[in-house]
């Protein structure tokens, strides 16, 4: 058995004490634990505890995290997923032989269950004094140094399990998520939204302007593309008669990797019947305010030193207005040429290629405003040009209604009043389709059989898709996404006895 992989981390002194355990026939891996009480049961339980220890065992089983050798005693520190507790372990009070195991083969990191009685130390520590104990798992490699933990950033976001076993804070980040998640989805039950599933494989892409990952199924001997959004399916469920949907959705998108993207991310999509764009600014500002509230106890979060309050009302205004106020720029004042020229001068992206004003408009907001929007706030009436699945506004010409949420200066949610003119529809694909025809690789491909749908009939609809990484990220004051995603994206370490595999661009 070779153990020369530089992925392998396995300690050569615990290597040892596994071949003398097995040699004296200590069981290391047994299957199975009866546990009479997690940690936090017995700090509760046994809350009134004296010095005398209890005449009660208890049976609880956890990581050693510390380890206190005092010759004939040990003190240990033992932890589960509820908490930590204190151990005391004395020679004379062990079956006969168990002292010189746990001496000689038990040490930080390994998993053991334990029988004893509480007690309290004379300063106060609530303890488990040790009649017995069993070897659970034998640890082979070994937890950072104790005092400083894993302060590695990189070895963080590779080994999530070492961080998570050492890091309390990150558990912590990763119990909120799952406490988001419940009460997303509770929260739209409870209004009678149904939960569906749809297709992460799919032969055409869309529902957003990204580009995608490709693949080819062998059977079927076609490309299919990993889903960029669930939209264009959820809408085909309104079709169908669904009046509310959601889906709690993986997306992927071949895109860059940041402390705001990855290229795997999680979002919620939600669609509702007989609403506009403004019932689901309504219906984010509660999901959203309420999931703050219940996982902080309040409406103010603290993130990069700022407090963020999302107490109702949130701020609104249409984007030309943010560009000309909180930008400065108002960019129907100047002529076509006269604002590209403005835009090189500001260093504004993609300036060269826009024929219109409307098209310039996202442009000059993505640099001159969207990193200046910390408190709630929803922009409003966005461009025809850039938004092909949005209804035509009802007032401004050449608009959509939609809106995007910023926080932080970052987009947390999109939403619509849905386009449901198959006629319509049918154009601004047409329209994507030429753009995608003269470069642009995040246009969205053309869906006939979306627009077919659509011919059938789909009743006027409000969506809305709410990013839950950057939701988890403001509501735990991280500000890297990865500190959020169990398994983050991460190029793949390569080592000198390796040849790294390089695939093309236009293969990714």
């Amino acid at each position: 058995m070779s153990f020369d992989n530089p992925a392998l981390q396995f300690d050569e002194q615990r290597l040892a004490k596994r071949s003398l355990l097995e040699e004296q026939g200590v069981p290391l891996y047994p299957p199975t634990f009866k546990r009479t009480h997690t940690i936090a049961e017995i700090r509760k339980a046994f809350d009134s505890a004296t010095h005398d220890p209890s005449p009660e065992q208890v049976k609880t089983a956890g990581r050693i995290y510390i380890v206190r050798d005092h010759g004939k005693t040990f003190f240990c520190d033992l932890g589960d997923e509820s908490g930590r507790i204190q151990l005391y372990i004395r020679k004379d009070s062990l079956p006969e032989g168990k002292f010189a195991v746990f001496k000689s083969g038990v040490e930080r990191g390994d998993i053991v269950g334990v029988t004893g009685r509480v007690f309290r130390t004379k300063v106060g520590e609530i303890t488990l004094w040790v009649d017995d104990f069993e070897l659970l798992t034998k640890a082979l490699c070994s937890l950072p140094e104790k005092f400083h933990g894993l302060t590695n950033l990189e070895k963080r976001y590779r080994q999530r399990y070492l961080d998570l076993i050492v890091n309390e804070e990150s558990r912590e980040t990763f119990r909120t998520r799952s406490k988001i998640l419940s009460q997303l989805r509770n929260n739209l039950i409870s209004r009678g939204f149904l939960e569906f599933e749809t297709p992460t494989l799919q032969p055409i892409y869309g529902g957003a302007n990204a580009r995608p990952f490709t693949t080819f199924h062998n059977y079927l001997e076609q490309k299919l593309y990993m889903r960029i959004a669930p939209e264009l399916y959820l809408k085909r469920l309104v079709v169908g008669g669904f009046e509310k949907v959601f889906e709690i959705a993986k997306n992927f998108r071949n895109e860059d990797i940041d402390t705001s993207h990855n290229p795997e991310f999680s979002m919620v999509e939600i669609y509702q019947a007989y609403a506009d764009y403004k019932d689901m600014m309504s219906l984010t500002e509660e999901i959203i305010s309420g999931i703050v509230r219940e996982v902080t106890g309040g409406y103010e979060v603290t993130y990069e030193e700022q407090t963020l309050n999302f107490a109702s009302p949130w701020n609104s205004m249409p984007m030309d207005e943010a560009v000309k106020t909180i930008g400065g720029v108002d960019i129907f004042e100047y002529t076509l040429d006269e604002l590209k020229e403005k835009g090189r001068t500001l260093g504004v992206e993609g300036i060269e290629a826009v024929c219109s004003h409307r098209e310039a408009l996202p442009l000059f907001f993505e640099t001159l405003v969207e990193e200046k929007l910390i408190q709630p706030t929803f922009i409003l009436d966005f461009p025809i040009e850039n938004s092909p699945l949005a209804k035509v506004h009802r007032e401004k010409q050449g608009y959509v209604e939609r809106f995007e949420l910023f926080i932080a200066g970052m987009e947390l949610a999109n939403g619509f009043s849905e386009l449901n003119d198959p006629l319509d529809q049918l154009k601004r694909f047409e329209a994507q389709e030429e753009k995608r025809r003269l470069g642009d690789e995040e246009a969205q491909m053309h869906d006939y059989d979306f627009v077919n749908a659509l011919g059938y009939g789909m009743p006027p609809t409000g969506g809305v898709g709410i990013g839950i990484d950057r939701l988890v990220m403001l509501s735990t004051s991280n500000t890297s996404i990865k500190e959020v995603i169990l398994f983050p994206s991460m190029r793949r370490e390569v080592t000198s006895d390796e040849e790294e595999s390089v695939t093309g661009k236009d293969e990714q």
